[in-house]
């Protein structure tokens, strides 16, 4: 269960930057040291060792992704790349099938208006931390507008939390 936290977009970016430049260098040592070492170890001098520095670049990938998943993603370092990851994530859960939230929503689903707030508020939330500002206009007036009505249906309009059961019933009310 994903849930929306208060982030000062200045400090999400600078954090978000830091985490990227660690990883980047990380993965060029990796695979500048690996295709060197390959090269080194069984390529010929003078020689086409191509196959060696592809080899050393696509076994630094590999490291990297087992980095990622096994150590990086728990460091404090990359605790705001990892919550935009998961924000943009539980988002794309609800952008999946928007058809069917919108439909559910026309008909006054409570899950469904749960789902769309949720999805409001965390591209809303996005959108700030990414320093986008292009359709936020357009966004807040829906949001008003879906506000007011779930208000008016007796919904609390404070869903900061992405319910799975939501999705579920969601995509049960469509079948």
């Amino acid at each position: 269960m994903f849930e929306i936290q208060p982030k000062n977009a200045q400090a999400y970016r600078q954090q978000t930057r830091r985490s990227t430049l660690i990883i980047a260098l990380i993965f060029l040592v990796l695979a500048m040291g690996l295709s060197t070492a390959a090269v080194a170890l069984f390529g010929e001098p003078g020689g086409d060792n191509l196959r060696f520095n592809v080899g050393g670049v696509f076994v630094a990938v590999l490291l990297m992704v087992a980095l990622m998943r096994g150590t990086f993603w728990n460091q404090p370092w990359m605790e705001a790349a990892v919550y935009g990851w998961r924000l943009k994530r539980s988002l794309m859960s609800v952008t999946n099938i928007m058809h069917q939230v919108t439909a559910a929503v026309e008909t006054g689903d409570p899950a469904a208006m749960k789902l769309l707030r949720f999805y409001h508020l965390g591209l809303n939330q996005m959108h700030e931390l990414d320093a986008n500002s292009s359709d936020h206009s357009q966004l807040v007036r829906e949001m008003d507008q879906h506000k007011a009505r779930m208000e008016t249906l007796g919904i609390d309009p404070d869903q900061s939390r992405l319910d799975p059961a939501w999705l579920e019933a969601v995509k049960q009310s469509s079948k």
